[in-house]
């Protein structure tokens, strides 16, 4: 375990913005090396299947210029599978995609699928990229992704982070805890990320066993008003501060 929660930055939203009037800027690779030099541990992209923010040409550029490491958040299909094999990322996060959604929505039935989700955790594994699976803080869950060899979870904090009321966000809190605990038992390494912020991270964060929180939107809206570099900083401040090192 490392001794302090990583930090990995979703740059999807500057490529986003890039992509709403179709031009060349806002550039994710600058995003990226931006948040590298203010204190990002890794950089989180999701090329999605049909493009609609991160393109092929930014993954790529990104694989050569990156000081940290490069987390390709995929869908499980056989062209994502064959393009992470030609970029060889660091690391590969595994998650459901739908087209019509805005963003990730709920974690990768892995129990569900677990003979392809063990083919594709093998076939990346061969690459040399660490494996991650994102997926909801259940145990069942939980249980399917250390039966397909990853070595990583991602735990999705959506539930928590959408709670409404401070009954209904103790009782999704108490769900992840538990289940960081169940997994860590397991032999898991545990990242958590999805609708963390400036005002819910701290508390995640702090929870024992945490390894790394991946945080895009909150951080990108944040830069709108301060700058990406300051917006970074702040989110690192916080981890530190949840782990005591402030």
């Amino acid at each position: 375990m490392n001794p302090r929660v990583l930090l990995g930055i979703n740059i999807d939203h500057i490529a986003t913005l890039r992509e709403a009037r179709g031009t060349r800027y806002p550039d994710p690779v600058q995003a990226a090396m931006v948040a590298e030099e203010a204190g990002a541990d890794g950089i989180t992209i999701h090329p999605r299947e049909d493009r609609r923010h991160i393109q092929d040409r930014d993954v790529l550029l990104l694989k050569e210029v990156l000081q940290t490491k490069m987390n390709l958040e995929m869908a499980v299909t056989e062209a994502m599978l064959e393009f992470a094999e030609k970029v060889q990322p660091e690391c590969v996060c595994l998650v459901p995609e739908k087209r019509e959604e805005l963003t990730t929505e709920g974690g990768l039935d892995v129990e569900g699928q677990e003979a392809r989700v063990a083919n594709a955790c093998e076939r990346l594994a061969r690459l040399g990229s660490e494996v991650s699976l994102f997926i909801d803080p259940d145990p069942a869950q939980i249980d399917a992704a250390a039966r397909c060899g990853a070595p990583v979870i991602e735990l999705h904090t959506g539930e928590y982070a959408e709670a409404v009321g401070a009954e209904a966000a103790e009782v999704a809190f108490n769900v992840l805890v538990d289940a960081v605990t169940y997994a860590r038992k397991k032999g898991l390494i545990v990242n958590a990320g999805h609708g963390l912020n400036y005002h819910n991270t701290e508390r995640v964060a702090a929870i024992p066993g945490i390894n790394e929180l991946n945080i895009g939107h909150a951080v990108i809206a944040r830069a709108v008003f301060c700058g990406l570099k300051e917006a970074v900083r702040d989110m690192a401040s916080i981890l530190d501060r949840a782990r005591g090192r402030a």
